[in-house]
């Protein structure tokens, strides 16, 4: 009897411990995917960090006195290269967002520029651009959900409090973008 008992607290021990090892394995590969995630939106707020001094420089040569709208896009564009944080880039990321959009309501008056191919291939490439970040921040909310939920729910919030699994902050729009625009006809 004695016997069976040490074999049974055994296999409930290798249990415990196995359950213990998975949930932890569990919250790392989250935590990672969480991180790899954050760094897929660096590549394409970078790639489109890329795309702009060649955009503005096309446009410089046709509207000239848009100075101002030029250097909101500068300026927008120096702050999500200096963000440190997720809520810095998500906020940098939103201003750049707005000058972009009035960078090309100002295109809509030049016609020359509107047709010059140059413009017309980085538009096209800021858009493509625009989509994979899109992509990705939705990805990235999707991973630091699950991962939130992972930390949050009960057995392994234990384990996650034990080791210091923090809750991740999600990528949100600013409250201008929340806004529905108005069309008139």
């Amino acid at each position: 009897m004695d016997w069976i008992m040490i074999i049974v607290t055994v296999i409930i021990v290798i249990f415990i411990v196995g359950t213990l090892i998975h949930m932890y394995n569990n919250l790392v590969g989250l935590r990672n995917r969480v991180k790899n995630s954050y760094s897929q939106i660096d590549v394409q707020l970078k790639r489109r960090n890329d795309l702009i001094p060649n955009l503005i420089e096309t446009v410089k040569g046709y509207a000239t006195h848009e100075k101002e709208v030029l250097e909101e896009v500068t300026k927008a564009r120096t702050n999500i290269m200096n963000a440190s944080s997720i809520e810095e880039t998500s906020t940098a990321d939103n201003q750049l967002t707005g000058a972009l959009k009035s960078l090309f309501a100002v295109a809509e008056n030049y016609p020359d520029l509107k047709a010059n191919t140059n413009f017309q291939q980085l538009q096209t490439e800021l858009s493509e651009t625009e989509d994979k970040i899109s992509y990705a921040r939705q990805f990235y909310n999707d991973v630091v959900l699950k991962y939130n939920n992972t930390c949050q729910q009960f057995p392994s919030s234990i384990l996650a409090k034990i080791f210091g699994f923090k809750i991740e902050e999600f990528f949100e729009a600013s409250e201008a973008e929340k806004v529905v625009p108005e069309v008139k006809f």
